[in-house]
């Protein structure tokens, strides 16, 4: 899945796939997480216990070195991510937070985020 990617990309990839997981396994009621590839991209869901929406990981396509987190445009997610960080993160849209490979990720910030992506439709439904 990640084996087409130029390494310092297949690297930054590989360490938001490692944290998507590890967020997922710390953050109560997510369970197990499905992976999968949407759209050519790696994703990420809460098949089992239904309770988050779908997170994806790629290159951005109009950026040389650039990479993001995708989320669903048609929650209320990547808008109130930008309420909460809104200087720690630049975003593209409703979508995603994007990432140059030079940049220093915000860990607390951006686990947050995941947190909220993989709990989502749980919070929405109550």
């Amino acid at each position: 899945m990640f084996d087409a990617y130029p390494p310092r990309l297949r690297t930054r990839l590989l360490a938001l796939r490692r944290l998507i997981l590890d967020v997922a396994a710390e953050t109560d009621g997510v369970g197990e997480i499905e992976e999968t590839l949407r759209w050519g991209q790696p994703s990420y869901l809460t098949s089992r216990s239904r309770s988050g929406s779908l997170i994806r990981i790629d290159r951005v396509k109009s950026g040389d070195g650039a990479y993001a987190v995708y989320f669903h445009c048609q929650t209320n997610l990547v808008p109130g991510f930008r309420k909460r960080f809104g200087d720690a993160f630049t975003f593209e849209g409703n979508r995603a937070i994007v990432f140059e490979e030079e940049d220093e990720i915000p860990l607390a910030e951006l686990r947050d985020c995941i947190a909220r992506a993989l709990t989502y439709r749980r919070r929405t439904r109550r």
